[in-house]
């Protein structure tokens, strides 16, 4: 009984998590996380606003929930990309494709704030509810790819691939934070620009 008991208690605690979470993103997305009222929060997961903070001390630590998981789905798919090992120019593209695809799932104005969180220096250092440190599989992922680019003559041999792909990532962050009102065209050609450079950059001589 009392490890029943245990387990319905633990279920109900992730089932009060993800109503704050939900309620929380829904919250973010009418008002910003700056100005989002964790009142409101809590009422509308039904809960006691002392909740709200047991589950994420802060509201960068629902950002970071947020992005914990897209940045999983993101992963998810980009590694079976490059199971076909594509080339370099192809995998950026890709990243970048995920990425738009992420932005039209969240919405703009949360993707801005989720990309606004890796410049931030209230950025938690643990996931919520975790001692460990944040993972970022898409940019290991990433890693790996310009290290296969770098075997195969693609990249020159100096290149430093973490560095490469530090930078690549970050830039695409700032360029989709803010080019958000550009036309689709104004904006692509923004993003390939960067994308090319990038390449340019790194590229066999």
């Amino acid at each position: 009984m009392t490890s029943v008991s245990k387990k319905g208690r633990g279920e109900r605690r992730e089932e009060t998590r993800e109503r704050v979470y939900e309620a929380a993103l829904e919250e973010f997305r009418r008002s910003g996380m700056a100005a989002a009222d964790v009142g409101k929060i809590a009422a509308a997961a039904g809960v006691a606003r002392g909740t709200f903070y047991f589950h994420f001390p802060t509201k960068e630590h629902v950002l970071a929930e947020l992005e914990r998981r897209e940045e999983t789905r993101l992963a998810g798919r980009l590694e079976k990309f490059l199971a076909a090992e594509p080339t370099l120019d192809a995998v950026f593209a890709e990243v970048v494709r995920l990425f738009l695809l992420m932005e039209r799932r969240v919405g703009k104005p949360l993707f801005r704030e989720l990309l606004a969180l890796h410049f931030s220096p209230r950025r938690p250092e643990t996931l919520p509810g975790s001692d460990e440190p944040a993972a970022y599989p898409a940019i290991t992922l990433l890693i790996g790819a310009i290290e296969r680019a770098k075997a195969a003559g693609e990249v020159y041999a100096g290149a430093d691939t973490v560095q490469t792909a530090g930078f690549f990532m970050l830039g695409l962050y700032a360029l989709l934070i803010t080019s958000h009102e550009q036309t689709r065209a104004a904006r692509a050609g923004v993003i390939d620009g960067f994308t090319a450079t990038v390449l340019r950059g790194v590229e066999a001589r």
